[in-house]
């Protein structure tokens, strides 16, 4: 009789913990392999975890709702049909590698034991924690790292400084640099025990930041429900969001620039092959397409634009990876379309559907959210006219699309004269890091992109 460990899966590589929101399957039923056992939530994805092999769910570990770390055994199959239900006591199976592209990371733990579960660091709450006294019962402060350089360009780095919202606050409260601390979660990630631990002990004052160089935001009371409000806790995924979008403004210099667009010629050629293009390809033809075929363009005669800050250096991507930002009823996911300057219209139209509604129905692999080097974000469906939309980190530079509409507009007739005529047009929004991007090159990349879109060859389907 074998036992298969069910692991939370990494979700990127600088995601350190999941939160598990849904159980698809409940302990004595049978599983096949690939088959959706459970649901996790991150900042990246919310996917379905299909189950390593097939069995019968014997143990179900971390409950609904839990964030553990990555690596963290959350369940545990039987492999033999008929095998006793709920009894924890089994050998683990034999690791088996993911082999399917849905299998969304899944692994099994090695023959003869369980991959121990790293500390989860706490939700974020409300309430503040308690000034610290000293006590004996505490355990040992963790470590300064001493290898430390502050780059935070390695894994560990990244890791360690990810801690949750609760911990962050706590150490800003008290002055302490996070990144210099060695803590007991995966990678080195300091958790609330940690830090509770290291202030308790009398931590060295070296550790603290300056004022004017803390990362943190200063302190501000939190607002307190009214009679007749309604209070709600943020999902997982709105939380990191919001995490990870406050330390966007806090790690870029953003700067965005504007820029009008007509759309009329691409109006054009879209309405003359639209449906010819929908009976053969069974796809929507949108503006979208057309966008972003004339950001890769844009990105080839611009390399800065599709680079990373690493410290002192900037890495020149060569892989041209669009990542397009797609509304959820419970939040926002960017999916990726790997190498898009290699497609066609027609390769990206594919492409971009089939990601938005995997999206949409939680379908989507890890490894489709990871590793853009630009993204799109489409206000303009939603009727907005322009927007100052925040870096994807570790992005450079963020495009915003503007609601595409008609507009009066004043042309030069071919006598010279000026005219008023209806033009289909949209604004373009760039966000872009003022660390590595001048204004001028910003504006440059605007003006390939409209000159691009305004000159869109007929053929270029």
């Amino acid at each position: 009789m074998a036992r298969v460990d069910i692991i939370m899966p990494q979700m990127g590589e600088s995601i350190a913990e999941g939160t598990l929101s849904k159980w698809l399957k409940k302990v004595g039923d049978e599983v096949k392999r690939d088959e959706p056992i459970f649901e996790i939530s991150t900042d990246k994805v919310d996917a379905e975890i299909p189950a390593p092999a097939a069995g019968v769910l014997a143990e179900i570990l971390v409950k609904e709702g839990e964030t553990v770390a990555v690596q963290t055994v959350v369940a545990r199959l039987e492999t033999e049909k008929g095998a006793v239900a709920g009894s924890g006591k089994g050998e683990a199976g034999k690791r088996e590698a993911g082999s399917g592209k849905g299998e969304a990371g899944s692994a099994v733990a090695a023959t003869g034991g369980t991959i121990p579960a790293a500390p989860s660091s706490p939700a974020p709450q409300r309430e503040v924690t308690p000034s610290p006294a000293p006590s004996r019962q505490q355990p040992p402060a963790p470590a300064i790292a001493a290898s430390h350089t502050g780059n935070g360009n390695s894994f560990e780095d990244r890791v360690r400084t990810k801690s949750s919202p609760l911990v962050r606050k706590i150490a800003a409260e008290h002055g302490v640099n996070i990144s210099s601390l060695q803590g007991t979660g995966v990678a080195g990630r300091v958790t609330k025990r940690d830090i509770l631990g290291f202030i308790e002990s009398g931590g060295p004052a070296t550790t603290a930041l300056p004022a004017s160089r803390s990362p943190f935001p200063a302190s501000l009371p939190l607002p307190q429900p009214w009679p007749g409000d309604v209070v709600e806790p943020m999902s997982k995924m709105r939380a990191l969001i919001s995490e990870h979008m406050v330390a966007s403004r806090h790690t870029s210099a953003h700067v965005t620039s504007f820029i009008e667009i007509d759309f009329t010629r691409v109006a054009r050629i879209r309405a003359k092959n639209r449906a010819e293009f929908e009976a053969a390809t069974g796809q929507k033809l949108t503006y979208m397409p057309f966008i972003i075929k004339a950001v890769t363009e844009g990105l080839k005669a611009f390399p800065v634009m599709n680079s990373s800050v690493a410290g002192n250096n900037i890495i020149y991507r060569k892989q041209v990876n669009i990542g397009v930002a797609v509304a959820l009823d419970w939040g926002l996911i960017v999916p990726v379309i790997k190498r898009a300057d290699d497609l066609s219209i027609s390769g990206i139209t594919r492409a971009l559907n089939d990601l938005a509604a995997r999206a949409r129905a939680k379908k989507l692999s890890p490894e489709e959210v990871q590793e853009g080097t630009f993204t799109i974000t489409n206000p303009g469906v939603f009727g907005s006219l322009m927007g100052t939309p925040i870096i994807n980190q570790p992005q450079v530079a963020i495009l915003g699309v503007g609601a595409i509409e008609k507009r009066p507009k004043v042309l030069t007739g071919t006598d010279g004269e000026d005219v008023i005529a209806i033009r289909t047009c949209a604004y373009f929004s760039i966000s872009f890091d003022h660390r590595v991007i001048d204004g001028a090159v910003a504006d440059q990349f605007l003006a390939f992109l409209k000159k691009t879109i305004e000159t869109f060859p007929e053929t270029g389907l």
